[in-house]
C-alpha cells in the first residue's frame, strides 16, 4: 500500500511541529469558548465549578491526544484513524469509521461557513441582504477549498497565520480583563443559579445533570484535537513531531481556556453570565466593558476569522480520510489521485463541494445533531485500539508510549461510554440517527469490497510509514 496513485507522485512529509500545532490550534478554537460560559454557568451554578469543569475536560482531552500520539507515531499516514481502527478491529471498521466521517465532515464545513457569515453580518451591522446570507457560506466555503489546492506547507503556514489571530483574541479579552477592567476577584465566591439562563432546561441545571451537561459543552469547546492524525502521511519526522503537537497543543488550549474563563467572572458577576442573551457572548459582554462598545465590531472580526480557521482546517485534514479509503481500493480510485504540488485535490474538491450543498440546501442540521455522537463511538474504538494492539502486537516499533498507560487509555475510554451513554438517554432519536448512519456504510463496503481491486492491508507495516 502506498500513499500514491503512481509511483511518480507521493504525498509531501513538510508538517513541522509549530505548523502541525497550529492546526489543531486553529480547529479546536471555534466558537465554543467564547460562549460556552453562559451556559455551563447555569449548569454548575458558580465560577470555580465551571473553571473545574473546563479543567476536568481538559485533562481529559489531554488523555485523548496521548492515545493518538502513541497510535499516530506507530501509523503516520493519511487518514489517521482509518489505519488506526483498522489495526484493531479489521478493515469492514475501518471503512465505516471513513465512511461516517466523509459524510459528517460536509455538515462540519457547511455549519463553520454559516457562522463565517453571520459574524460577517453581525460586523456589517446586519447590512448583508438576504440573498448575500445565503451565496456567501458557498462562496467562503469555494475559497477555503481552492486554498487548500496548495501544497501542504502552504495550508500549513496559513492555519499557523490563522491561529495566531485566534490565540491573540483570547489573549486580548483574558489579558485585557485582568489588566485594564475595574474586576472583582469576589465575583468568584458568587453564585450564578438565579440568573435569566436563556435557552437551557432545567433539567440541565445543577446537580449531577448539571454537571454532565457542562462537561459535554466544555468536551465540545475542545474539540477538534483529533484533527491532525489525518494528516500524518504529511508530517515531518512523525515520530517526534505528532506527540509534540497532539500534547503541546492540548496543554496551550488548556492554559488559554481557563485563563479566558477565569477573566470572564473576574469582570462580569455569575449573575451577569448567566444573563447573557442567547444573542451575545460572554466575551463580546466582557470585552465592552474594558473596551467600549466600539470594541464589539473587532469582536465580530476575529469570532469571522475564528470560524474561517475551522473551515480551513476541515477542508486541509479531512479530505486525507476519503483519500485514504480510496487507496485502501474503498472508494472510488479517483479520490486517491495526487496534485503536483503533492495534495489529493480531487478528495479536497469532493469535501469542498459535499459542504457547499449542504450549506446552500440548509440541510446539514440533522448531520450536525449526529455528528457528536458518531465522533465519540470512533474515538472510543481508538482508545481501545491502542490497549488490543498493545496486547497483539507488544513489539511493534512504538516511537512514543502513552504516559500512564493503562490507566490513561481506560480514563479516556470510561470518559467515551459516560458520553454515549449520556446521549443514548438525553437525545435517543439523535444517538439512533448516528448509528443509522453507520449501518448504512455495511452494504457500501460490501459493494466495493467485492468490487475493488486491492491487497491486504498491512496496518502495522513499518515500510509503509515512509511512503
Amino acid at each position: 500500500m502506498t500513499e500514491s496513485t503512481d509511483h511518480s507522485r507521493q504525498l509531501v512529509r513538510a508538517l513541522t511541529v509549530v505548523p502541525a500545532a497550529a492546526v489543531i490550534l486553529a480547529n479546536i478554537i471555534g466558537t465554543g469558548v467564547f460562549v460556552k460560559a453562559r451556559v455551563m454557568t447555569c449548569n454548575v451554578g458558580s465560577p470555580e465549578m465551571v473553571l473545574f469543569v473546563w479543567f476536568v475536560a481538559g485533562l481529559l482531552t489531554l488523555a485523548g491526544a496521548l492515545v493518538y500520539a502513541e497510535l499516530g507515531a506507530m501509523m503516520p499516514r493519511s487518514g489517521g484513524e482509518f489505519h488506526f481502527i483498522g489495526a484493531a478491529f479489521g478493515r469492514r471498521w475501518a471503512f465505516l469509521y471513513g465512511w461516517t466521517r466523509t459524510i459528517a465532515l460536509g455538515a462540519s464545513g457547511a455549519a463553520v461557513s454559516i457562522i463565517f457569515v453571520i459574524f460577517l453580518n453581525d460586523l456589517t451591522g446586519g447590512a448583508l441582504p438576504p440573498w448575500a446570507i445565503q451565496i456567501l457560506p458557498v462562496v467562503t466555503i469555494a475559497v477555503a477549498t481552492a486554498i487548500n489546492f496548495a501544497s501542504v506547507r502552504s495550508s500549513g503556514r496559513t492555519a499557523t497565520l490563522l491561529t495566531m489571530v485566534k490565540v491573540a483574541m483570547v489573549l486580548v479579552v483574558g489579558l485585557g480583563a485582568f489588566l485594564l477592567a475595574d474586576g472583582s476577584w469576589g465575583n468568584f465566591s458568587m453564585s450564578g443559579a438565579g440568573g435569566t439562563c436563556e435557552g437551557v432546561p432545567e433539567s440541565a441545571k445543577l446537580g449531577l445533570r448539571g454537571f454532565g451537561a457542562a462537561l459535554l459543552g466544555a468536551l465540545w469547546g475542545y474539540n477538534g484535537w483529533s484533527v491532525i492524525a489525518s494528516v500524518g502521511g504529511e508530517i515531518k519526522n512523525p515520530a517526534r513531531t505528532l506527540p509534540r503537537a497532539l500534547i503541546g497543543g492540548t496543554l496551550t488550549v488548556i492554559a488559554l481556556y481557563m485563563m479566558i474563563n477565569a477573566a470572564y467572572y473576574y469582570v462580569l458577576t455569575p449573575l451577569e453570565v448567566a444573563s447573557v442573551p442567547e444573542s451575545s457572548t460572554v466575551a463580546r459582554e466582557a470585552a465592552i466593558r474594558f473596551f467600549g462598545p466600539g470594541f464589539a465590531a473587532l469582536m465580530s472580526a476575529g469570532l469571522m476569522i475564528s470560524a474561517y480557521g475551522t473551515l480551513h482546517t476541515t477542508l486541509l485534514t479531512g479530505p486525507r480520510i476519503p483519500f485514504a479509503i480510496a487507496r485502501a481500493g474503498l472508494f472510488p480510485s479517483r479520490l486517491g489521485f495526487i496534485s503536483a504540488a503533492g495534495v489529493p485535490i480531487v478528495a479536497v474538491l469532493v469535501i469542498g463541494i459535499w459542504s457547499a450543498v449542504l450549506a446552500a440546501s440548509g440541510t446539514f442540521d440533522i448531520l450536525t445533531d449526529m455528528y457528536i455522537f458518531i465522533l465519540w463511538v470512533f474515538f472510543g474504538m481508538n482508545g481501545a485500539a491502542l490497549i488490543i494492539l498493545r496486547r497483539r502486537s507488544p513489539d511493534a516499533n512504538r516511537p512514543y508510549r502513552v504516559w500512564g498507560y493503562p490507566y490513561v487509555p481506560v480514563a479516556f475510554l470510561f470518559v467515551t461510554v459516560y458520553l454515549l451513554v449520556n446521549t443514548l438517554v438525553a437525545t435517543p432519536m439523535r444517538a439512533l440517527a448516528g448509528l443509522g448512519l453507520i449501518v448504512v456504510g455495511l452494504p457500501i463496503y460490501e459493494y466495493f469490497n467485492r468490487r475493488g481491486k486491492h491487497e491486504p492491508l498491512n496496518w502495522l507495516d513499518d515500510e509503509q510509514h515512509d511512503s
